[in-house]
């Protein structure tokens, strides 16, 4: 059998880093097409906000089903169908005319960025891991995301500067296929076998039964809802929020200095600044992962979360309010991702993570639908976000809590 590597840094490590990045990257850039989209075919915000919303489900029910097959036909296949998936995604949706097309294309991408994200990329990562350094390592993969998002709005507000929004899109959906690239050194050893006198291993349905009769994986399921609802609401509308919403950038602040002189631009960089700060918070909170319990680092990032919104909302929106959130937020990013499939796998072991990370996804994504899809309607309804945020903070604090009673012990093979 092919031995696990016992160092940090690993080639299965860089490359799943790699993939994700891009992946992320693109998939970030989305809520900078928000006004121009709507602009040119004179859309209220609920049409293409539907369309992104509609990305993040099939995200959610693509994940454990590219999880599935990748455990079962292998991780490289699915991750290049995945690939294919995604650029077909949004080659398509850059000859969209109307809304319908939009919300129809955005399915692909969906399943795209579920084959090319983290259910498939972490299970990789964490099966090439050696136990004491899987949680920063689940954390090293989780943070690259957030580096695509430091450059991928920038990259995407930049490149409408002279493009528009339908090239920006094919360029991406080259990006999509470029790294593909990294994909030879996607390789991991198979799971380990326990001594077959002592113990028997496991189907998939078994594991899955034992998962979904045990409550503390309905407490993570459904606390990972108000992740997603937060993660995916700010995404597709913050750049909106900030253009409508945020004061004027004064003519020689520090920002004017930087070549930050709209609220567009501003609203850019504060995704791209959210995702600087997240890599930071996420190795963080893999690094405190191999030392403290998850689920209380969990339910400490969602009271962060909670206090942090609540803060923001009901102060003055300012260039350096915008700053401070998206710093402050960031730290909290996707922190609870390397947590939560840490949690799992300690819980109920490696060989089905993926599938068992999928179906938890799911909860998240739903969450993100909710978040996009109300961002819209309710902007369309009151011409603002509040009541969209004040959402965002309840459910923020349901989880801190929802946490609390979930029972981190690892759940034994059974005898043989």
């Amino acid at each position: 059998m092919e031995q696990r590597p016992t160092g940090l840094i690993t080639p299965v490590l860089l490359a799943g880093c790699a993939i994700i990045l891009v992946s992320f990257a693109v998939r970030a850039s989305f809520g900078v097409f928000q006004i121009p989209i709507a602009e040119e075919f004179n859309w209220p915000r609920s049409e293409f906000s539907l369309a992104i919303a509609i990305q993040n489900l099939a995200w959610g029910i693509g994940q454990p089903i590219f999880a599935a097959m990748a455990e079962k036909v292998g991780d490289r296949k699915a991750i290049v169908l995945g690939a294919l998936t995604y650029a077909l995604g949004l080659v398509l949706s850059s000859a969209a005319v109307s809304p319908i097309e939009h919300q129809i294309y955005e399915v692909l991408v969906g399943f795209g960025v579920a084959g090319t994200g983290f259910g498939v990329i972490l299970a990789v990562v964490g099966r090439a891991s050696a136990p004491e350094h899987r949680s920063m390592s689940l954390a090293i993969a989780t943070a690259a995301g957030s580096a695509g998002q430091v450059f991928g709005a920038p990259l995407a507000e930049w490149m409408l500067g002279f493009l528009t929004w339908q090239s920006v899109f094919l360029v991406f959906a080259a990006a999509i296929l470029a790294m593909l690239v990294f994909l030879p050194f996607m390789r991991s050893p198979a799971p380990a076998k326990a001594q077959a006198s002592l113990v028997r291993e496991e189907g998939m349905g078994e594991i899955l039964s034992r998962a979904l009769r045990d409550p503390s994986f309905a407490f993570i399921f459904l606390g990972f809802f108000s992740c997603g609802y937060q993660l995916a609401f700010i995404t597709a509308h913050f750049p909106a929020f900030v253009t409508e919403m945020c004061g004027p950038i004064l003519s020689g602040s520090m920002l004017d200095t930087l070549g930050i002189s709209s609220t567009s631009a501003l609203g850019a960089v504060a995704i791209s600044v959210i995702g600087l700060a997240n890599i930071l918070g996420t190795l963080a909170a893999g690094w405190a992962g191999n030392r403290y319990p998850k689920k209380y680092l969990l339910a400490g990032i969602y009271l962060g979360r909670t206090t942090v919104a609540s803060a923001f909302i009901l102060s003055p929106i300012t260039p350096e309010s915008v700053l401070i959130f998206s710093l402050l937020m960031g730290s909290l990013w996707l922190a609870t991702v390397p947590l939560t499939s840490g949690l799992i796998a300690h819980i109920y072991g490696l060989r089905y993570m993926g599938t068992l990370y999928g179906i938890v996804f799911f909860s998240h994504q739903l969450g993100g639908f909710l978040g996009i899809w109300l961002g819209g309607v309710l902007h369309d309804l009151y011409g603002n976000y509040t009541l969209v945020w004040w959402i965002g903070v309840g459910v923020g604090a349901f989880s801190a809590l929802i946490h609390l009673p979930v029972r981190e012990r690892a759940m034994g093979l059974q005898p043989a």
